[in-house]
C-alpha cells in the first residue's frame, strides 16, 4: 500500500501498543495495552513522528528531543498530541520515554510492531520504520506528510519543519 499523502484521511482501525508511563523507573513497566488511535485521536490535531528505533543515536540525539523541547510551541499552533512511533516493542518505548523524562500526556511513545502502520501507511527503512512525520487534522485529514530522503537526516520530519508548516 502507498504511504498516506496530504488530503488523505486517516484509515479506520489504526492501532498501536503502548505502556503508559506511570512512574520514573525505567526498570519497572506496566502491561502493554492496545491503543486505538481512531478513538483516541477523534477531534484532535495529532503530529505523528516515525523513527527507526528508540535509543538509536540519531533518534535519541536529534529527533525526539526537539519535539519534547518544542511541545509548548506545537500546542500553541493547535497540536493536541505528539505521537512518536517506532518498531520497538511497548516495553522499550516506555523505558525510552522515562529516560527522556516525558511526563506529559501530550507526547506518547507508541509501538508499531503489531499493526505495521508504517508498512501500510507510512514509509519503511528496511525492516524498521522510516524517519518521517505526518500531521492529522481534527477531522482525520492528513495535512502534512514528509519522509527523509537520507536515513540519518532529520529535516522534513523534525520538529522545526513541522512547526513551520502548522
Amino acid at each position: 500500500m502507498a504511504p498516506l499523502k496530504v488530503g488523505d484521511k486517516l484509515p479506520a482501525d489504526v492501532q498501536f501498543t503502548w505502556v503508559p508511563i506511570e512512574d520514573e523507573d525505567p526498570t519497572k513497566c506496566g502491561i502493554p495495552q492496545v491503543y486505538d488511535a481512531n478513538k483516541e485521536w477523534q477531534g484532535k490535531k495529532v503530529v505523528i513522528v516515525s523513527l527507526p528505533g528508540a535509543f538509536t543515536p540519531g533518534c535519541q540525539a536529534r529527533h525526539l528531543p526537539p519535539y519534547i523541547e518544542n511541545l509548548d510551541s506545537l500546542q500553541q499552533k493547535g497540536v493536541d498530541l505528539v505521537v512518536v512511533i517506532a518498531s520497538n516493542d511497548a516495553f522499550v518505548m516506555n523505558a525510552w520515554g522515562k529516560v527522556n523524562k516525558i511526563k506529559s500526556d501530550n507526547i506518547l511513545l507508541l509501538s508499531d510492531t503489531k499493526t505495521f502502520f508504517s508498512k501500510e501507511h507510512g514509509w519503511m527503512l528496511g525492516d524498521r520504520n522510516g524517519r518521517w512525520a505526518m500531521v492529522v487534522e481534527k477531522d482525520g485529514t492528513i495535512s502534512y506528510a514528509e519522509t527523509e530522503t537520507s536515513p540519518g537526516q532529520v529535516t522534513v520530519s523534525g520538529a522545526d519543519a513541522v512547526l513551520a508548516r502548522l
